[in-house]
């Protein structure tokens, strides 16, 4: 059922309304760590991203959020692939990732879709501001999303509403943020079925007291449809995001804010911990899913699956690799460094490396890493790269299963010397036959 219902199943067959709580990074991780809240609807698509209509058949829907200043407006749509990703196709997906990467795969989609909201400067170069937090979002962030069933005509008259509403900014950090906007769209659909806490989050509404009081709706209406999944951060050299928090859970578990608080306010700090123990003790992600990369839903990788795991990759270096290992891991850092990204002939994401005197693209996605035998080298190196993040530990639970089972088979291919064969081919192989990690548990899903 989870398979058949679940959101981040692309291949639909009825509409959704979906919480996307994502968790923070950079600023907000190490100091409020709240997150950002969006919602996902499957059954909605745009004109454009002010102007909402129904889906056609094919269409995967757009995610809605409320952002500041971005071209004025209160709320901006974007379709789902480009605003976990900042591509059009899930092909163009790239394996790993780095700011440079990330920002001309925004600036590339801003200049194609988004030019109206967000015009370059005077002189032609991408603007500064918030606008980069349209698309591209698992780049920075995982996401948890929590999937509630929508009928077509809740979905229309969603649409009606929105269009004919004043769609000017209102933002405002305590009565108007992103989570205040998604618990309006929820409670549209399901009246009362999210609030914010008054004691929790001192009435501030936060993405994750949405997900939790959302979570607690549906466990009380067995009668509806619903599901959990998670969509992890993608592989790279961008900070992983940090644990998703409420205004209270900040203050506990934040030395800064804590310490201080018990020495001047011993009454307020335990007020803080019996909320904390009572209320907050939540979990967005337990149980749940995680969505690999073929957009199929599995179980996240476990200790053992792990272990197996290291041991594989270390067999298949020993194997492969020659002396001073540690040399050849700086030489492939240095020319990652140096690459710059660019677009194949099918619009796919390379990056172009500087090889000798020659600049060489090489492809960086699942579909176009393996047709170009001159570049296997650096492509192998990348590989590498990504198994070592998703082998962390603190990747531990927010990892498909089945990428590390793809990823290791891919790495295997480019490792042995081969027949030049298409991207396509390639692919293709990677998906039908592989390395395979010892039998899964079960998978469960939910809180």
């Amino acid at each position: 059922m989870i398979l058949i219902f679940c959101l981040c199943s692309i291949a639909r067959v009825q509409a959704g309304a979906t919480l996307f709580l994502g968790e923070p990074y950079s600023y907000d991780g190490a100091f409020a760590g709240t997150g950002h809240a969006a919602i996902y609807l499957s059954g909605v698509c745009a004109e454009s991203p002010v102007v909402l209509r129904p889906c056609a058949p094919g269409e995967t829907g757009i995610v809605l959020s409320r952002y500041r200043g971005i071209g004025g407006y209160d709320w901006l749509a974007i379709p789902l692939i480009p605003y976990l990703y900042a591509v059009e196709k899930e092909e163009e997906i790239p394996l790993f990732a780095d700011k440079k990467l990330v920002a001309f795969l925004r600036d590339r989609y801003r200049r194609d879709h988004l030019e109206a909201i967000v015009p370059d400067l005077p002189n032609g170069s991408t603007p500064d501001g918030a606008w980069y937090q349209l698309i591209g979002a698992s780049y920075l962030r995982t996401i948890y999303a929590y999937q509630i069933e929508t009928s077509p005509a809740q979905d229309a008259k969603l649409i009606l509403t929105l269009n004919a509403r004043s769609n000017r900014q209102r933002w405002t950090l305590i009565t108007a943020n992103c989570a205040d906007f998604v618990r309006q769209i929820i409670n549209f659909y399901y009246p009362h079925s999210a609030h914010r806490s008054i004691v929790g989050d001192l009435g501030v509404t936060t993405p994750k007291q949405v997900a939790r009081t959302l979570s607690t709706y549906t466990s009380r209406h067995p009668e509806l449809r619903t599901s959990t999944c998670v969509i992890p951060q993608i592989p790279g050299t961008i900070a992983r995001s940090k644990r998703v928090r409420g205004v209270f859970e900040v203050m506990l578990t934040s030395k800064k804010y804590m310490l201080p608080l018990f020495l001047f306010h011993p009454y307020a700090a335990a007020t803080a911990v019996a909320v904390y123990v009572e209320h907050w003790h939540f979990n967005p992600g337990k149980n749940a899913p995680i969505l690999n990369a073929k957009h199929e839903l599995g179980g996240a990788l476990t200790t053992a699956d792990r272990r197996f795991a290291q041991n594989r990759l270390k067999e298949l270096l020993r194997a492969s690799t020659p002396a001073a290992p540690e040399a050849n891991e700086h030489a492939w850092t240095f020319l990652h460094s140096a690459a710059e990204p660019a677009l194949d002939d099918f619009g796919a994401p390379v990056l172009l490396v500087h090889m000798n005197t020659e600049i060489r693209p090489v492809g960086i996605t699942r579909f176009n890493i393996m047709g170009n035998a001159v570049g296997s080298e650096f492509a192998t190196g990348l590989m590498k790269a990504r198994l070592r993040e998703e082998l962390k530990s603190g990747a531990l639970r927010k990892t498909a299963r089945a990428d590390v089972e793809s990823d290791l088979t891919l790495l295997e291919q480019l490792l042995q010397p081969q027949p030049k064969q298409s991207a396509t081919s390639s692919a293709l192989a990677v998906e039908s036959e592989g390395l395979r990690l010892p039998p899964p548990a079960n998978i469960r899903s939910g809180n």
